[in-house]
């Protein structure tokens, strides 16, 4: 089982699911590591590998 402990974890998992013709589940994974990441300049470069709107629900 995976763990999510880090950015690079979720990474990871992104490129997995990409791999796997999974897009959507690859950017909301990317999103989730781009949160937890605190430079921007990283921030954009992980949404900038799985391209795509937003694809999260929030209340």
């Amino acid at each position: 089982m995976q763990t999510f402990n880090r950015p690079s974890d979720y990474i990871d998992a992104a490129r997995e699911m990409a791999a796997a013709g999974r897009p959507a589940l690859a950017r909301l994974l990317a999103e989730e590591a781009a949160d937890s990441t605190p430079n921007q300049q990283d921030k954009a470069r992980i949404l900038a590998e799985f391209p795509g709107p937003s694809l999260r629900q929030e209340d």
